[in-house]
C-alpha cells in the first residue's frame, strides 16, 4: 500500500541584478536541508525567481540563471528577497517596477527580506505601519526614505507575521531558521542547523552589532561557560556560577558576555532553556512538570510563564501544534 506524500511548501527566492550569492545560497541550503522527521522527505521546494527569467548578474564575478518568473513568486508559500546593492538603496516609496510591485503585493503567503532587501518590501508598501530592520549601515537611510516604517536597527530580525525582515547575511541564517522553527518546530530547525553546521539559534531581539564577536588575545572568553551551561540546564544556575567557570568576577563576566553575544547571561540562559523545552515537548511524552525540571525552570508555572512571554502560547498548545503534524 503506497503512502501519499504531503505537498512540499514552496519557497521562492526573488533575485535581481547585483544579488549577493551568499544570501541566495543560504536560503537554498537551509530550507533545502529541512526534512520530515518521520519520512526523511524534504519539507520545502526552493525555486530561484527573477522579474524576468534568465541570466542575472551577481555582485561577484559570475552570473546565475533564474529559471522561474513572477508567476512562481505569486504562487509561493514563502518569498525571500536577498539584497542587491546595485539598486536597493536607490528605491523609495512606490519606486518598484509595476510588474514586480504587483507580484509582491499578490503573494498569498509570507514575504521576508535579507539585509537591504527590506528596501524592496518597503517600496512595495508591505512595511508601512510595521516594525522592520535592515543592515545597520543602511538603517539611517532606510528610516529617512520610508518614514511610515518603524525601523529597529539593533536587532537581527523582526517577525511581523506575514512580513519579516532581517539584517546582514548572517542574520539571514537566523531568520531562515526562525521560519523553519515556526513551520515545523524546534527539532526540525535544530536538525537543519546541525546538517548545515551553522551557529545555534539566536533570537531576533539579539543585538545586530556586537562589540567583540571574536576573542581578543589576552582576554578571557565566556565560551567555556556557555558550553558548560548547555550541559547543565537542569541545574539552578546563577550568574556567579557562570562567571566562576571562566574565572571572572560577576561584573566583568556580565560585561564581556554582552560584548560577545549581544544579550545578558540570564537572557541567553532563558532562551536556551525554552529552546530545550520545545524540543522535549516535540520529541517526548514527558509531562510539563518533567520538562520544566529537565530544563531548569523548576515548576510548570515558571515554564508556562516563559513560554507565554516568548512564544505567546502554552507548553500544551505548543506540543499539540507540533506533535499533531
Amino acid at each position: 500500500m503506497s503512502t501519499r506524500r504531503a505537498p512540499r511548501e514552496t519557497v521562492a527566492v526573488l533575485v535581481r541584478d547585483g544579488v549577493l550569492p551568499m544570501e541566495l545560497g543560504l536560503v537554498h541550503q537551509l530550507f533545502g536541508a529541512a526534512r520530515d522527521p518521520a519520512t526523511g522527505e524534504p519539507l520545502y521546494e526552493v525555486r530561484t525567481c527573477a522579474p524576468r527569467p534568465g541570466r542575472i548578474r551577481t555582485d561577484a564575478d559570475f552570473p546565475i540563471y533564474a529559471e522561474h518568473g513572477l508567476e512562481t513568486v505569486m504562487a509561493a508559500d514563502t518569498v525571500l528577497v536577498p539584497a542587491s546593492h546595485e539598486t536597493d538603496e536607490t528605491l523609495g516609496p512606490g519606486g518598484l517596477d509595476g510588474a514586480l510591485a504587483s507580484a509582491i503585493g499578490a503573494v498569498r503567503g509570507r514575504v521576508a527580506s535579507i539585509c537591504t532587501g527590506a528596501f524592496v518590501l518597503a517600496a512595495a508598501g508591505l512595511l508601512d505601519g510595521r516594525r522592520a530592520t535592515t543592515h545597520w549601515l543602511s538603517s539611517a537611510r532606510f528610516a529617512r526614505t520610508f518614514p511610515a516604517v518603524t525601523v529597529d536597527a539593533d536587532v537581527l530580525y523582526v517577525d511581523e507575521g506575514p512580513v519579516l525582515t532581517s539584517a546582514g547575511e548572517a542574520a539571514g541564517i537566523d531568520l531562515c531558521l526562525h521560519m523553519i522553527r515556526a513551520d515545523h518546530g524546534a527539532a526540525v530547525a535544530a536538525d537543519v542547523a546541525r546538517r548545515t553546521v551553522v551557529p545555534p539559534y539566536r533570537e531576533g531581539g539579539q543585538a545586530q552589532y556586537i562589540r567583540r564577536p571574536v576573542e581578543e588575545e589576552g582576554l578571557t572568553s565566556t565560551s567555556a561557560s556557555r558550553t558548560w551551561a548547555l550541559d547543565h540546564l537542569a541545574e539552578p544556575l546563577t550568574l556567579a556560577d557562570l562567571a566562576a567557570r571562566d574565572g571572572l568576577s560577576v561584573r566583568t563576566y556580565n560585561r564581556r558576555f554582552r560584548e560577545e553575544t549581544g544579550v545578558t547571561p540570564m537572557t541567553w540562559l532563558a532562551t536556551q532553556r525554552v529552546d530545550r523545552a520545545r524540543e522535549l515537548l516535540e520529541r517526548t511524552d514527558h509531562t510539563v512538570d518533567r520538562v520544566a525540571a529537565e530544563t531548569g525552570f523548576g515548576t510548570d508555572v515558571s515554564l508556562r510563564q516563559h513560554f507565554q512571554r516568548r512564544l505567546g502560547v502554552s507548553p500544551g498548545a505548543y506540543r499539540a501544534t507540533f506533535r499533531g503534524r
